[in-house]
């Protein structure tokens, strides 16, 4: 196995990330990488009422090649009010949401300007929660794969990096009318199987 991956930054990200972290010793987040519109760069994915909901941050103009780390978001509608809103409806049930709902309310009643820094606090939160220690180093430079690297920056992505995983089910609200809707973000695993959430990260398989 390789021992160093590269990855862009994500918004909530799905759970194969996060198992991913689980199996480099050394990962890079390449801020300096063109932004991808329609990636998880800036979307994610989560239970609802009705089955699997997209979230998207809305974001201001982009131009072509710009960097990660220079996009900002837009502020024009009060997106993270929604958002909030749409987290709540699909976990507020969930047997952790009340362990760790003060660990992410805060970050979205607050304006963050950059996509890059919304998400490297969300993504901090995340591993804290998990005791999930990671050495993640931030690039100050586009990254070319070297030898002994793996390059996910363009394979992840909600088609691809999944397609040779297996995620063991665990429960999930709405259960009862939707079916088990594998790698969904991060927050699906904390809110439903909270402390146990690294272990069933380690137990995915290909």
């Amino acid at each position: 196995m390789t021992s160093t991956a590269i990855f862009s930054s994500y918004y909530l990200a799905p759970i194969s990330f996060y198992h991913a972290l689980t199996q480099f010793p050394r990962v890079y987040t390449d801020v300096c990488e063109n932004f991808v519109k329609q990636t998880y760069r800036s979307r994610t994915y989560m239970m609802g009422p009705n089955g699997v909901q997209i979230l998207t941050i809305p974001l201001t103009h982009i131009k072509k090649r710009q960097r990660l780390k220079d996009i900002r978001i837009s502020y024009a509608e009060n997106w993270q009010k929604i958002h909030w809103k749409s987290i709540e409806a699909g976990y507020r049930r969930s047997a952790y949401f009340e362990y760790y709902e003060d660990h992410f309310y805060p970050v979205f009643h607050k304006q963050t300007q950059y996509l890059l820094d919304f998400n490297e606090t969300l993504q901090h939160k995340v591993l804290e929660l998990l005791s999930l220690d990671v050495n993640i180093t931030h690039s100050d430079h586009y990254l070319t794969p070297e030898e002994g690297s793996t390059d996910f920056r363009s394979s992840f992505t909600p088609k691809s990096i999944s397609s040779d995983l297996n995620f063991p089910e665990y429960y999930q609200v709405f259960s009862d009318r939707n079916p088990f809707a594998p790698n969904l973000s991060i927050i699906d695993l904390l809110f439903n199987e909270g402390p146990n959430a690294l272990n069933y990260l380690k137990s995915i398989s290909k």
